[in-house]
This record gives structure tokens, C-alpha cells and sequence, in this order.
């Protein structure tokens, strides 16, 4: 009886076709751009949740002193619950994030293209409209970190001819730029901030994940 449990290894293995394979990987990565996609947008939302929740019934639209106490002890103790990611440079960044974006419908449309680390690079930028710009055009483009990086290095927005226009057709014209669009998953789970809010091991540091 044991016998007939044991493969026969004579006989010859049935050949996989073209489109057993390709069914398969279209299926994984169907999988994959859905998970990264429900990951980034959740981390975001959370994100700007936290910095909203602070910046209106802590910081009162404030910068006080007594404010950035509070946030130095949220911070200690998230830090120890949660890890890095919760840290006090990160929760000036989650109020920023709040202040500059306060519309939660534009960042849930941005959430599907641009990650953590994009929206760091874009809410220290002075002007709103720059903002807007660069946010569109990196969702759109679906530009990596690092390009996104370079192309505010070299002022991009002030280079184009949008920038020449009256603040309100620039305006105009940002809100038809405003598309759904989807985050791919390569970028979402090669990102710092997603690693560390999971609890995963960094196989790559920031500036190697900003790369691709």
C-alpha cells in the first residue's frame, strides 16, 4: 500500500503552457497592485487623519509651545507601541500634511499614486499651487521619489508654462488633471514608512527605495 503513495518519477512531466503562466501572473499581480493600493491609502489616510486630529484640537491652528510639548509626549509613547514611523519628526509632518492638504477627498485621490514618501517631498513646498502640480503631475507620471526629487530640484513648475498663468486658470486646470489612477505595488512595498508601519525588516534604506 505505501508504494502507491510514492510518485512514479518515470513518467514525464506534464509541460506548462504559455497560458497556465500567464493566468497566473495576471492574477498575482492583479492581487499585488490591490493590496498595495488598500496598504498606501490606509497608511495615508491614517496619516492625515493624525495630523488633522492634532493640528485642530491640540495645536488649536497653533504652533504653541504647549502644543509641541504634547506632540514630544505622544510621540515617546507611540514611538515605544508602534515604532519609528510614529516618532516626533514624523507627527510634524502628519499635522503639515493636514495643514496644506485639509481636503480628505484630494488626498484619497492621490493616496492611489503617491506614497508616504511623496507627500513628504511636496507639503515643506512654500506655495499651494506648486503643490497641486507636482502632486498631479507625480500621480500621473507615476513618478518615483527620486524623480519627483529632481524635478523640483530643477523647478520644473517655474520652467512650464502653466506657471505663467493667473493662479485661477492654474487652478482650473490642476482640477481636471484629477483622475483615479492606481499605486503600484513595487513602490509601495519598497517604501520605508510601509515597511516600518507593518513591522517588517528594511531590506533597503530610504534613499536605495527611493530609487525605482
Amino acid at each position: 500500500m505505501d508504494n502507491l503513495l510514492i510518485p512514479n518519477t518515470d513518467l514525464p512531466m506534464p509541460a506548462m503552457t504559455d497560458d497556465l503562466l500567464g493566468d497566473v501572473r495576471t492574477m498575482i499581480d492583479a492581487s499585488r497592485t490591490s493590496v498595495a493600493r488598500a496598504v498606501n491609502t490606509r497608511i495615508v489616510h491614517l496619516y492625515w487623519c493624525i495630523g488633522m486630529r492634532i493640528y485642530r484640537d491640540v495645536l488649536k491652528e497653533e504652533r504653541a509651545e504647549y502644543g509641541e510639548r504634547i506632540i514630544e509626549n505622544l510621540a515617546g509613547e507611540l514611538t515605544q507601541l508602534y515604532g519609528e514611523g510614529f516618532g516626533k519628526r514624523n507627527l510634524f509632518r502628519m499635522v503639515r500634511f493636514a495643514e496644506v492638504f485639509p481636503q480628505l477627498t484630494i488626498v484619497s485621490t492621490l493616496s492611489a499614486q503617491l506614497s508616504w514618501s511623496h507627500f513628504i517631498e511636496i507639503i515643506y513646498l512654500k506655495d499651494d499651487l506648486k503643490r497641486a502640480f507636482y502632486a498631479e503631475m507625480c500621480r500621473i507620471e507615476r513618478w518615483s521619489v527620486r524623480t519627483l526629487q529632481d524635478k523640483i530640484r530643477l523647478m520644473l513648475y517655474e520652467r512650464t508654462a502653466i506657471s505663467k498663468k493667473p493662479e485661477e486658470i492654474i487652478s482650473q486646470e490642476l482640477d481636471v488633471l484629477r483622475e483615479a489612477d492606481q499605486m503600484t505595488p513595487d513602490l509601495v512595498f519598497r517604501d520605508p514608512y510601509v515597511l516600518d508601519f507593518l513591522g517588517l525588516p528594511q531590506q533597503h534604506s530610504e534613499s536605495e527605495s527611493q530609487d525605482n
